[in-house]
Parts: C-alpha cells; sequence; structure tokens
C-alpha cells in the first residue's frame, strides 16, 4: 500500500498492489498496521456498501456527533469520488478535491472527519462502492451541502445527474458559512 498525501491536509489517496494473472487478481484492501503506520488507524466500527445506477450522483454528505472518517473503494464499476473540507478552521475550508475511483485502478480514498463526501457514477455501467467508517450512523447528525453549490464549484464529470430528494434539499455552503461545524468529534 502506498499512502498519498493530497492538497488538502489529511485527505489521503491510498493506492493498492493488484496482483493479477490470467486467473484474475488479489488485492489487499485494508491492513491494520500499514493504516496505523500511516496515521490512519480508525478505528473502524462499520463497513457499508452502496450501489448506484449510471447517472447517479449522492452526495455531499457528512456526519457529527459522532463525526465519521470514511474510507472509500470502488468495488465495480467507476466513479469520481470528492471531499470537501468542512473544517472551519482548515486554511483550505471550503475546498474539494476529485478523484476516480473504480474496480481496476487499485485506489481507496481516506476522507477524515471534518470533510463532505459525494460521488458520482461514471460510464453506462451501475458502481457499488464500498466503504469502512469510524463511527455508526446517526440519523441526528446528518448533514450535508447541496452538490451543485456555486461557492463550492465542485467540477462534476456527469451532465444532468439523477440525486434524491433529500440530496436537492441540502443547504447552501452559505448556510453552512454561517452556522459551521466546530466539534468533528
Amino acid at each position: 500500500m502506498k499512502f498519498i498525501d493530497t492538497e488538502i491536509q489529511g485527505l489521503k489517496r491510498v493506492q493498492l498492489k493488484i496482483l493479477g494473472d490470467s486467473r484474475g487478481f488479489f488485492i489487499e484492501r485494508y491492513k491494520e498496521a500499514a493504516f496505523r503506520e500511516a496515521g490512519l488507524s480508525g478505528p473502524f466500527v462499520q463497513d457499508n456498501h452502496s450501489r448506484s445506477a449510471p447517472g447517479i450522483l449522492r452526495g455531499v454528505h457528512y456526519q457529527t456527533g459522532p463525526a465519521q472518517g470514511k474510507l472509500v473503494g470502488c468495488v465495480r464499476g467507476r466513479i469520481w469520488d470528492v471531499a470537501v473540507d468542512l473544517r472551519v478552521d482548515s486554511p483550505t475550508f471550503g475546498k474539494w478535491q476529485g478523484f476516480e475511483l473504480s474496480d481496476i485502478n487499485g485506489e481507496l480514498l481516506w476522507i477524515p472527519p471534518g470533510f463532505g463526501h459525494g460521488f458520482c457514477v461514471l460510464g453506462d455501467e451501475p458502481a457499488d462502492v464500498m466503504y469502512k467508517v469510524t463511527a455508526p450512523y446517526s440519523p441526528a447528525g446528518d448533514g450535508g451541502v447541496k452538490w451543485d453549490d456555486p461557492d463550492l464549484a465542485i467540477k462534476w464529470p456527469i451532465q444532468n445527474p439523477q440525486i434524491s430528494a433529500r440530496d436537492a434539499g441540502l443547504q447552501s455552503f452559505a448556510s453552512f458559512r454561517e452556522n459551521p461545524v466546530r466539534d468533528w468529534r
């Protein structure tokens, strides 16, 4: 495993070693000792799996009380995975980065607490996304910002995505700035 810093402090790409031959492949997706050595020790308390059809966009979501860190990977298909820095005291507050994750590129994305997260499906096939989280889901702490907020200006690589009614009703980034989350524990 190779841990790669991004332009946003704390957000890391994880390149996995793919061992493949004519029979298929083997990938070690998580190894506690390697993650601990890289300073990403979790603990992870839950694994989640979502399937999304082509043209679907999910997000941008976050959770507080308790805040969630996420280790995200795509095990079927391709996604454009986006993390938005929502830590008000961060020098990159309001900045985002996006990366393609797929079932063949051997990459994961570590998204620490304090970030919003969203993704869209690339291509014409469904995508299965698996992610480990550092805290269980808490409906009371569920939040998000609009995926198409002009202040964030996320460059999504699909046109006219399908979104849920919940995601359509998320707050603007300006509204989040007026009442930001200050405790990402």
